[in-house]
């Protein structure tokens, strides 16, 4: 798909990832609108590429619905969607108190990660399905966002890494499921990223995570990011895989 002049959607596009990812489509010519759960991050971004900015939440549906329509309104109704809205935690499954951990912890976690990845998709698909097709009958990609988390979870990941397996597991059988309507699905699982979340930390833990990737050792870009998400939509024969963008790193168990 040529991105030039297209309307694409962005959650999380407020900060780290996503506004990378925002910006990128932007410069390549995308009508973004950043959905963000901090409207503020997402009118900042919108602000500075030209594009529009709307509060969302994307395990409500209302709230999810409004700001696809309002998206549409600005811009067209959209043929490209980079989700990449989501949370993270750690917690064991028995803590120091001896006690279980919070079945609401878990809930939480899964419902933001892979049930609203899933409710950004089934809106996204919905209304992109009844566009015209494009070249090579496409009508409409998506992007989602895991980690290698899902693969190689760490000590207290329970829920991060069943979240964003479920992603993963998700990707093949809805690429099959949409490919009658000519929308593509790819998901990417980033590493250890330069994000807002990962510059909290000391800067010796930060050094030393990134010493623990292979190649390059160092915290990938959040502009790696975005090129890969972009790539992803403009090569059409890219369909239901899963990407690992992590430097060739494997966590360890802690």
């Amino acid at each position: 798909m040529n991105i030039q002049g297209q309307a694409a959607l962005v959650t999380g596009g407020g900060s780290g990832l996503g506004e990378a990812t925002a910006r990128e489509l932007a410069r390549l010519g995308a009508k973004v609108a950043v959905l963000d759960i901090n409207l503020a991050n997402a009118q900042k971004v919108a602000a500075e590429i030209g594009g529009v900015a709307f509060a969302c939440d994307i395990t409500d549906s209302a709230s999810l619905q409004a700001a696809v329509d309002g998206a549409a309104a600005a811009h067209g109704p959209a043929r490209i969607l980079a989700h990449i809205a989501g949370i993270g935690a750690a917690k064991r499954v028995i803590g120091k108190d001896g006690n279980a951990a919070p079945l609401e912890d878990f809930a939480r976690i899964i419902n933001v990660n892979l049930i609203g990845t899933y409710n950004a998709a089934r809106l996204f698909a919905a209304a992109c399905a009844k566009l015209d097709p494009l070249e090579d009958g496409e009508r409409g990609v998506m992007v989602f966002t895991a980690s290698v988390a899902a693969f190689d979870g760490q000590v207290g990941q329970q829920a991060y890494s069943a979240s964003k397996g479920g992603v993963v597991g998700m990707t093949l059988p809805m690429a099959r499921d949409l490919a009658q309507h000519g929308i593509r699905v790819c998901t990417i699982a980033p590493g250890l990223f330069s994000t807002p979340l990962m510059r909290t930390l000391p800067e010796p833990v930060q050094a030393s995570l990134a010493a623990s990737i292979p190649f390059p050792p160092r915290l990938g870009k959040p502009e790696e990011f975005a090129a890969l998400a972009a790539h992803i939509v403009t090569n059409t024969h890219l369909n239901g895989e899963v990407i690992r963008l992590d430097g060739a790193l494997r966590m360890a168990p802690r």
